[in-house]
């Protein structure tokens, strides 16, 4: 017997198969249009300032430009519905995006570290005036997409976010840089303000690349220990024991588990149903929207591992022991 939870109405709210609400496609429609705005200006800037550092700012945004698009894509991909052929729905394309942000970023991080070492070999002097404006333009609009963004909790929003914050980041360096050689005429600063950069976005883009990678090898979600949800199981009245559970994320905020659960075998459809679905609640409470649970009569022999891979250790280490005792 299987039961298969898809809506849940908790603390006033609606939520969806996986206990989570639609991504922002809206927010991220809006940041496309104010990036492109910005990249006009910072190309029209960097051409009336002569500024190397504007343009290649510029490069950065455009960068930008393809992360929030792309994102804007999956978002509105991840809301079509599952169909015979993607019985999930398109909700990992998200990831998919995440990954390919996580390795734009690294690539943009190299090409800000190769940039700064050709700058400071061959400093050039530059219309501050129109500098400091372009850069200025892009840093207020990238600070407000990245605060108008910070809590959302998809990870395909959040790589987009640190395309934000890498670019305002830059974006400040050519603002320190561009007041700074207008007082001082040192053109060195600003590919030494732009390593610095490289190393925040680097370790932005590992820590994204890491989170996709977890999620794509189907590790336990962020924030859900595995001996919490056993507890959360077995404390639910009529739970003799579980095994076999197996606990995933599809995309970022959206987990799901399956497991085989032992209850007494005499009890009633609608009494398993009732243990059944008190099990969903308890699991939507951790942040499990999609949960598979198949019942198993107590009397009968049932699999003791909790997890799937230790009973194959345990079937391996057997037969390697038969197979020793034959001969």
């Amino acid at each position: 017997m299987s039961e298969h939870h898809h809506n849940h109405t908790h603390a006033g709210h609606t939520h969806g198969p996986w206990g989570h609400a639609h991504a922002p496609a809206g927010k991220m429609q809006r940041a496309f249009w104010l990036t492109l705005l910005v990249l006009a200006a910072e190309i029209a800037a960097g051409w009336l300032a002569h500024s190397l550092a504007l343009w290649s700012d510029a490069g950065h945004v455009l960068t930008d430009l393809g992360a929030i698009g792309l994102s804007w894509y999956t978002l509105q991909q991840a809301q079509r519905p599952a169909n015979p052929r993607l019985t999930f729905g398109y909700h990992r394309s998200g990831i998919l995006a995440a990954l390919l942000n996580g390795l734009t970023l690294l690539a943009v991080t190299l090409f800000i570290v190769v940039e700064a070492y050709r700058r400071l070999q061959h400093p050039q002097p530059v219309a501050g005036g129109w500098m400091l404006a372009g850069a200025l333009l892009s840093l207020m609009v990238n600070l407000y997409l990245a605060l108008s963004l910070r809590h959302e909790h998809d990870l395909n929003v959040r790589s987009a976010v640190l395309h934000m914050v890498g670019d305002a980041a830059a974006s400040a360096a050519v603002v320190v840089a561009a007041l700074a050689m207008s007082v001082t005429g040192w053109y060195a600063l600003d590919p030494l303000l732009s390593a610095g950069i490289a190393v925040l976005i680097a370790w932005g883009a590992w820590r994204v690349l890491r989170q996709t990678v977890h999620i794509l090898m189907e590790g336990m979600p962020a924030g859900i220990e595995l001996q919490q949800v056993v507890a959360a199981v077995k404390s639910v009245p009529g739970v003799h024991g579980v095994h076999d559970i197996h606990v995933w994320s599809i995309s970022s905020g959206r987990n799901a588990l399956s497991c085989h659960l032992v209850i007494d075998g005499n009890l009633t459809v609608r009494e398993s149903q009732a243990i059944l679905g008190e099990v969903e609640h308890r699991l939507l409470h951790l942040g499990i929207g999609h949960v598979t649970l198949q019942a198993e009569d107590a009397s009968t022999p049932h699999n003791p591992s909790l997890l799937c891979a230790a009973e194959a250790v345990h079937l391996a280490e057997a037969s390697h022991g038969s197979g020793q005792a034959g001969m």
